[in-house]
């Protein structure tokens, strides 16, 4: 197998996610076009690394390089590329366009590949959950919906969006039952972020890097298919039902932030949370901006109230170092998360900046995402980046490390101060809520004979 001779030269933007799949399912067998490399943003120590030939197929039997999306511009000089596939989530429309305008002015096209050519079809019933930001809620959203089916009695598996930050050859199709499992396969603390909480849940969860495989795989152990998806990206499998999580406290977000917009014109049901801690009005824009591009859509509200093990009394007056979930305050664009809501909530005496004891990558973090309140984020990408996050907290002058972050922190790091674990689940406000959408939708695949 060999390249056409007229091959169109093609770079991809991503983030070791989104681009990985857009490859797999429409570049890896197509001699017509030539993917030259991949540009890598949002994680750190992406770049560098090569897409192994394993992966990328015998028309890549060297693999394909990754660079820093930095060098963009000389990437499609140098390999005179023709195309630029934009293949990442969580950017607003504008910089969308301005990496469209850079691409346009260097002399290539600029590519948005639809929803539709890079789903996947599942062999069962499929139920996506989505968001329009990083941090809106799909998590709790996502266990609520499992609790429900579980409760009925199916068996369901969770996919999760990918996050294949270690040896990509390695991570192909990786299973999680078990807290061994995830240090067996020496996972990030993002990745223990969002399988965590599904193995606690008492639900095997999938991911890795090739999601065909990973479908068929997870077809034989279950009834249902759970789509937890990532950022603001849209499903990877073709949805039976699509349930997306819109967020109030950033509202207009859900018609200026790429894909969240495509995720909302696309949805059957549109969960709006945090409309219990959330202003009134921004809630009202929320519900009108959905209506306006879906009016199709199912809109619940919910909340997610806080909780803290042990009880609020192992908060209240003290001094608190607050940790959050890592994408939610960088690149989701949060100023705070859970953890600082909480401490605040349950009558903290102090919150403690971090950002005085800030060192490393960390220190790194603060700059590019200047936003950033009095929090530190859980970055995990590298045991270093643990390390630093350890000596942070090590300096910091607090009584305890209050967490955001949906997983046991200590499983990941190790201090001597006390670290207390912020807990959210998704409490719907009202009617309808999603019994009562999963029960219609359960009621239609039985009709349609794709579930007993």
């Amino acid at each position: 197998m060999v390249f056409s001779k007229n091959a169109r030269k093609v770079i991809i933007m991503g983030a070791a996610g989104r681009d990985f799949h857009n490859f797999n399912v429409a570049f890896r067998e197509n001699p017509d076009c030539q993917v030259v490399a991949f540009t890598a943003a949002q994680i750190p120590d992406i770049a560098g690394r090569t897409y192994p030939p394993v992966l990328s197929g015998p028309l890549y039997p060297e693999g394909i390089p990754i660079f820093p999306e930095e060098d963009l511009p000389k990437l499609i000089r140098k390999f005179r590329a023709d195309e630029v596939v934009f293949a990442y989530s969580d950017q607003s429309h504008i910089d969308v366009m301005h990496k469209a305008s850079l691409v346009n002015a260097v002399g290539a096209d600029f590519r948005l590949m639809g929803a539709d050519p890079t789903m996947l079809r599942s062999k069962l019933p499929l139920i996506s959950v989505c968001a329009v930001r990083t941090g809106a809620g799909k998590s709790q959203t996502t266990r609520a919906i499992s609790n429900i089916l579980r409760k009925k009695g199916y068996k369901v598996v969770a996919i999760r969006h990918p996050m294949p930050y270690g040896d990509l050859a390695k991570q192909t199709a990786q299973r999680f039952a078990t807290m061994e499992d995830m240090d067996r396969e020496k996972c990030t603390i993002e990745e223990r972020e969002e399988y965590e909480p599904h193995i606690d849940n008492g639900v095997v969860v999938y991911a890795g890097v090739d999601y065909e495989k990973i479908i068929r795989q997870a077809e034989k152990e279950a009834d249902l298919i759970l789509w937890d998806g990532g950022n603001n990206d849209t499903p990877f499998y073709h949805p039976d039902l699509q349930i997306v999580v819109a967020d109030p406290f950033r509202p207009n977000h859900e018609i200026t932030y790429y894909p969240g917009e495509t995720n909302i014109r696309m949805a059957d049901v549109v969960v709006i949370n945090k409309v219990d801690t959330a202003d009134g009005e921004n809630v009202e824009i929320v519900r009108r901006n959905v209506r306006s591009v879906r009016p199709t859509a199912v809109i619940i509200d919910a909340a997610s109230p806080l909780t803290i093990d042990g009880g609020g009394k192992k908060v209240q007056g003290k001094r608190v170092l607050v940790v959050e979930d890592g994408p939610t305050v960088t690149h989701g664009g949060m100023k705070f998360g859970a953890g600082f809501l909480a401490a605040r909530e349950f009558g903290a005496a102090e919150v403690i900046d971090p950002r005085p004891y800030a060192i490393g990558s960390i220190k790194d973090v603060y700059q590019k995402y200047p936003h950033l309140g009095p929090v530190l984020p859980a970055m995990g990408y590298s045991r270093a980046q643990c390390d630093e996050l350890e000596a942070i907290i090590s300096a910091a002058p607090c009584d305890i490390v209050l967490t955001g972050t949906p997983i046991d922190l200590s499983r990941a790091i190790h201090v001597k101060k006390p670290i207390v674990r912020v807990r959210y689940d998704l409490q719907e406000i009202g009617k309808p809520d999603l019994l009562t959408v999963i029960e219609k939708f359960l009621a239609r695949m039985r009709t349609e004979g794709k579930l007993k």
